[in-house]
């Protein structure tokens, strides 16, 4: 007899979340080039991450902490962002929410925020 995990995301949404690793914002994609292979302070990210029924851009394990890009489709999609949010929390995942433009124009202080919202989490 097998349990059902909620928090295991189908085959659909991990599906999905392969989908979103082919096809990035330009600032998903500076940001996992200044993420990936341990760059930022040695800390591990995973990009694209499904949990559930939801997939989370950027998450770091180690400290629990997942990190979202919104850009302008987030206004069209406020309240699965909220449930989103909502089902990371209770799952004891901190998030941290930065514009796409944000990462663009100040990439230095956005890897600063993202080391400093990890840091805090453990």
């Amino acid at each position: 007899m097998s349990s059902h995990n909620p928090w295991r995301a189908d085959y659909a949404h991990r599906q999905r979340a392969r989908q979103l690793r082919q096809v990035n914002t330009p600032a998903e994609r500076l940001l996992w080039e200044r993420l990936r292979n341990r760059q930022l302070a040695g800390l591990k990210f995973r990009r694209q991450v499904p949990r559930g029924r939801y997939i989370m851009d950027f998450y770091c394990p180690e400290h629990k902490a997942a990190v979202e890009l919104d850009g302008s489709v987030h206004a069209a999609q406020a309240d699965y962002d909220q449930a989103r949010d909502d089902a990371l929390k209770e799952n004891s995942i901190r998030i941290l929410h930065l514009t796409n433009a944000f990462v663009l124009e100040k990439t230095q202080e956005a890897l600063r925020m993202i080391e400093r919202f990890c840091r805090e989490t453990k």
